[in-house]
């Protein structure tokens, strides 16, 4: 399931209108400092819409090497893997617990599913997410979990673009200040359930 994701972005273009010849241009704005190793424009995205974020992270998800998949990691190994730009992406399992450690940085607000299903009708994650049930929970307190509906995404896979329809229960975690924090991801549909639990060290902004 997962490796080298190709990113969906937009990319903006900004056209400045002609300055006045009597007043000197402002000076360039001083580019964000990278993040704990990632590149400067990693830190800075456009909105992550319920339908950007199921993208980015199926398409995270389907695009690892055989054997690298962050769904199936059971310690931790390759969850920095692919992260796309300006979120840091966490997944729960094929089914059953693992425990990982990763390294987070401090800057990026980490996103992923407690319970997901990717199907080729919306009928079909309709049916998941109607027996899907869940909690997330940082430093053992509990965080806000999303239902997100059947959502029509294209996304990235090791055999190319595959489109379906996304849904599931998703949670949103601010960026962490520098240190150690725990997060769990606990939930299922049916006879489905899975448990990630992470151990996380937040690094520092540079």
């Amino acid at each position: 399931m997962i490796r080298r994701p190709v990113l969906f972005g937009v990319a903006a273009l900004f056209l400045a209108g002609c300055g006045s010849t009597s007043e000197p241009a402002p000076p360039p704005a001083a580019p964000p400092p990278a993040v704990a190793g990632l590149p400067a424009d990693q830190v800075r995205a456009e909105p992550l819409t319920p339908q950007r974020l199921q993208t980015l992270w199926w398409s995270w998800a389907s695009s690892a090497a055989p054997g690298q998949s962050p769904v199936e990691d059971p310690t931790g190994q390759y969850c920095g893997d692919s992260q796309p730009f300006g979120v840091w992406l966490i997944a729960g399992t094929p089914g059953g617990t693992a425990d990982r450690h990763c390294q987070v940085p401090s800057a990026l607000p980490l996103a992923g599913p407690v319970a997901t299903r990717m199907t080729k009708d919306a009928a079909g994650c309709a049916t998941f997410l109607s027996a899907a049930n869940g909690e997330a929970l940082l430093d053992g307190k509990p965080v806000p979990v999303e239902r997100i509906e059947p959502t029509k995404i294209t996304y990235d896979s090791m055999s190319g673009a595959q489109e379906g329809y996304s849904c599931g229960l998703w949670v949103r975690v601010d960026p962490l200040a520098p240190g150690q924090h725990t997060l769990t991801l606990r939930g299922g549909s049916g006879t489905f359930t899975n448990e990630a639990n992470y151990d996380l060290t937040v690094v520092q902004l540079p």
